[in-house]
């Protein structure tokens, strides 16, 4: 299914009639014998430019999904139920965000017929007319997206994920390194298939709040198990599994354009900790284990280096792991490293960028270590703590 609404650049398919603007789209020509259109003009309402490219970009994106539908209707033949379950979505989304651009939130047609106003049932019901013209058929795809008549995609958890890591998230792997992907990626499926193992592959918009309530149980017993035998949890824990399934149903719901749907999930929340108290290393240990003649002389050289680095800098080991050539600044008055986010790569916060000044045993390690940095363990923290 298509991803978050595609921006058309400058004022692509836009012509101005008057002062007031139009779409006007010539059918893509590997569509034309699915859409028998040549161009596509519509009235977009407003003489204002900004919101005209605001309503250009739900049109163009309509349009997309739409021929889109179609071309998985064509190719398919007696289409698979991935196949069909797909051409579904792509005419829902489609009817969506067609009657956002035409000032309407899309309702299905039973909540049309049944709750909405008359005032609000005419308003659609004139708008799918006046689109049509005075001389022409309303169509089909308006009187859907208008009336709602488009048929309801339904979709399982697990589907619902992967439409969620490949066109939903895309912010949150902006920015990331192939290494975070891959561990934000395993760590948001992990919890899906938490909830899958406890409530089955079910549709996304089966899960009741009932059912949530019955999953919030499940971790309830593990927090604080009744076998006083049993490894409690940490309260986090399972606020992390809970929440990861919570935003996925928000996040979807809201990209298919449901952003009203109540979360089954919400308010669920397990008290933790205030804060956690994590024990040093002693400086024995250090001494011992680190420090002590020959203690590491089995481990790669960047190895050393990287834990040396550690100790005097109180750096976690991926931001010495991950440093640059360029992130040394060893010939400086007072030498420092520098902890930066990149366009390959994230940290963990904001508050995490900071300029690190080096003394004792981690400034003659970063010395060692700046001609080449870490390039062995760049991206690639599991071999560290392997």
């Amino acid at each position: 299914m298509g991803g978050a609404m595609k921006r058309v650049e400058d004022n692509s398919y836009l012509e101005q009639r008057g002062r007031v603007w139009w779409y006007n789209r010539r059918v893509p020509e590997r569509f034309a014998r699915l859409d028998t259109r040549r161009r596509i003009k519509e009235s977009l309402g407003t003489t204002s430019l900004e919101q005209a490219r605001h309503k250009r970009d739900l049109l163009a994106e309509a349009d997309d999904h739409y021929w889109a539908s179609l071309l998985i209707a064509e190719e398919a033949g007696p289409a698979s139920n991935r196949e069909a379950g797909e051409a579904v979505r792509r005419r829902y989304r489609m009817a969506t965000v067609k009657a956002l651009a035409s000032g309407f939130t899309y309702q299905p047609i039973d909540h049309l017929a049944t709750a909405a106003p008359i005032e609000e049932a005419l308003a659609r019901l004139l708008a799918v007319h006046h689109g049509a013209g005075p001389q022409e058929i309303p169509k089909v795809r308006d009187a859907e997206a208008l009336l709602g008549g488009a048929p309801k995609p339904t979709v399982t958890v697990s589907e619902a994920f992967q439409i969620y890591v490949s066109e939903i998230a895309y912010n949150a792997q902006l920015y990331k390194s192939p290494n975070q992907q891959a561990a934000w990626e395993k760590t948001k499926r992990t919890s899906i298939q938490y909830f899958i193992d406890f409530a089955g592959d079910i549709a996304l918009e089966e899960i009741t709040r009932e059912l949530a309530l019955d999953y919030q149980k499940h971790w309830a017993g593990q927090v604080k198990p009744k076998d006083p035998k049993a490894e409690a949890i940490a309260p986090n824990t399972a606020n992390r599994h809970i929440g990861n399934i919570r935003s996925l149903y928000a996040d979807y719901f809201k990209h298919v354009g449901e952003e009203e749907r109540a979360n089954p999930f919400r308010n669920m929340h397990f008290k933790a900790k205030t804060r956690t108290e994590v024990p040093p290393f002693s400086s024995e240990w250090v001494r011992e284990k680190i420090l002590a003649p020959g203690a590491t002389r089995k481990w790669r050289p960047e190895l050393q280096l990287i834990t040396l680095m550690l100790i005097e800098t109180g750096c976690r080991p991926s931001e010495i792991i991950n440093l640059r050539v360029e992130d040394f600044h060893i010939d400086e008055p007072v030498p420092y490293i520098s902890i930066r986010a990149r366009n390959d790569r994230e940290v963990k916060t904001d508050t995490s960028e900071r300029d690190i000044p080096l003394v004792g045993i981690s400034l003659e390690a970063a010395r060692r270590a700046a001609p080449r940095a870490f390039a062995h363990y760049y991206d690639k923290g599991e071999l560290f703590s392997a």
